[in-house]
C-alpha cells in the first residue's frame, strides 16, 4: 500500500546539479528515517545520505560530502536530494528508502530499508 512518487533526475553535463525527490504515501511520514542509496555498474549498492525523522541529522557518503545535500518535509512528505558538482562517476540509478525506524545509525551498514523508490536514472556526462 506504500506508495512513492519519483522526480528529478536525466541527462546532465559534469559539474551540473540535479534535485530529485520521493513523494511518499501510505505510511507515517514523519516516524521513518528517509535515506538515499544509488547502483552503479560494477559499484553495487552505495549509500549516499540519510536524514533522521526530524531533520536533526544527516549522513553522507564521503563519496558525496560537500556535493549533496538530503532534506525533507514531513508535511509534505517528501525526501529530497540536491545534487552539486556532479561528476560521470555519480552517474547510478538513484533509490530512495524508508525504515521503520526514526534513526539514522547504521543504515549505511546494514541497508535495513523498508519502503523503496523504483529508482531514478542519473546520468551525468563528460
Amino acid at each position: 500500500q506504500v506508495q512513492v512518487v519519483e522526480s528529478g533526475g536525466g541527462l546532465v553535463q559534469a559539474g551540473g546539479s540535479l534535485r530529485l525527490s520521493c513523494t511518499f504515501s501510505g505510511l507515517s511520514f514523519g516516524d521513518h528515517a528517509m535515506a538515499w542509496f544509488r547502483d552503479a555498474p560494477g559499484k553495487g549498492r552505495e549509500a549516499v545520505s540519510c536524514i533522521n525523522y526530524n531533520s536533526e541529522r544527516t549522513v553522507y557518503g564521503d563519496f558525496v560530502k560537500g556535493r549533496f545535500a538530503i532534506s525533507r518535509d514531513n508535511a509534505k512528505s517528501k525526501l529530497d536530494l540536491q545534487m552539486n558538482t556532479l561528476k560521470p562517476e555519480d552517474t547510478a540509478m538513484y533509490y530512495c528508502a524508508a525504515r521503520r525506524y526514526i534513526y539514522c545509525s547504521g543504515f549505511d551498514e546494514t541497508g535495513d530499508m523498508d519502503y523503496w523508490g523504483k529508482g531514478i536514472q542519473v546520468t551525468i556526462s563528460s
